[in-house]
């Protein structure tokens, strides 16, 4: 079935598209709940939190084609607030596991570096290379327009590389 067809069926109260949508966007989500909540615990309660925001506020979505933005805007939100408690946002858990320690250690000395830049190019940069997601899919979800969203990635990356030549000697 149709996102449009699930989403129209999940606006009316029906449970079980709704279900199927999320269901759909799952992987995606919690992708996203890891990278920034760093526990998988904590990103199945994300996702617990947001299925029940979405679930609350479904009527809201206007087109189908936005649902997907609008699911992950929900958990970016959600998972600010959580960073924000916390007061930690790293990355290392990003990456694929491997047992090598030079790969482990250049993990960490990634996760500072990205650390010390500013939080929307940090964010911009998770987004695009460690979700694969397009400049206009980052665009929709941070509701800028696309030129911005390409100025942040520029200047987080050129923020990255000046951290990584100063505190490693890692070339990004």
């Amino acid at each position: 079935m149709e996102i449009a067809d699930l989403l129209k069926k999940a606006k009316k109260g029906n449970d079980h598209a709704f279900y199927l949508l999320i269901k759909v966007h799952r992987d995606r989500l919690l992708k996203v709940a890891i990278s920034y909540l760093k526990n998988e615990g904590e990103a199945l309660e994300a996702l617990q939190e947001v299925t029940f925001r979405a679930y609350k506020s479904i009527k809201k979505v206007k087109k189908p084609e936005y649902f997907s933005t609008w699911i992950t805007r929900i958990m970016l939100n959600y998972c600010h607030d959580q960073a924000k408690h916390r007061k930690r946002m790293t990355v290392t858990d990003l990456f694929e596991d491997d047992n090598s320690k030079e790969d482990y250690e250049q993990k960490i000395v990634i996760e500072d570096a990205l650390a010390k830049i500013d939080d929307r190019s940090r964010e911009v940069i998770i987004l695009k290379y460690y979700h694969d997601l397009k400049i206009k899919e980052i665009a929709d979800i941070l509701g800028s327009p696309e030129s911005t969203i390409k100025t942040w990635l520029y200047k987080g990356m050129k923020s990255l590389r000046k951290e990584l030549d100063e505190g490693s000697g890692i070339h990004v």
